[in-house]
């Protein structure tokens, strides 16, 4: 999104998501079309990111929805780095890295304690994930 004007993100994403929420890979490439003919001469490099990158983003439509959705909204790693940068990104300077190592700390404490809030649908995902990957999953169930 780094080379969308602000005025454009929310639209853009909002067209983007119509993509990689369809609910088969036809419905996703017919929705990217879509994506295509609407901003392709506007922001032709999102069009060549998606197309090169195509089988990577979308090999997840092999799993069932439900686990797709858990895999698009949970994107723990993201949002974690957004919220470090949030924190961060205040204080352009600090006087030594240990300082800098101290705010990272004591931000990953709070982050963590967000952490509690359960996956929607949970049990849902656990029997698709079971299904799919069952020799490993079922040992961290039964513990």
């Amino acid at each position: 999104m780094k080379y969308v004007s602000y005025k454009e993100q929310k639209q853009v994403l909002a067209d983007l998501k119509t993509v990689y929420q369809a609910l088969t890979l036809e419905k996703a490439e017919y929705a990217f079309e879509e994506f295509k003919e609407k901003w392709g001469k506007r922001h032709p490099i999102i069009i060549r990111s998606w197309e090169n990158n195509w089988l990577e983003l979308t090999t997840y439509f092999e799993y069932p929805y439900e686990l797709r959705k858990m895999i698009y909204t949970t994107n723990i790693i993201e949002g974690y780095h957004r919220q470090l940068r949030k924190v961060t990104k205040t204080k352009t300077a600090y006087p030594t890295d240990d300082a800098l190592r101290k705010i990272i700390y004591l931000a990953t404490v709070g982050i963590a304690k967000k952490w509690t809030m359960p996956v929607r649908d949970w049990r849902g995902c656990v029997s698709q994930l079971a299904i799919y990957f069952g020799d490993r999953i079922e040992p961290a169930l039964l513990a």
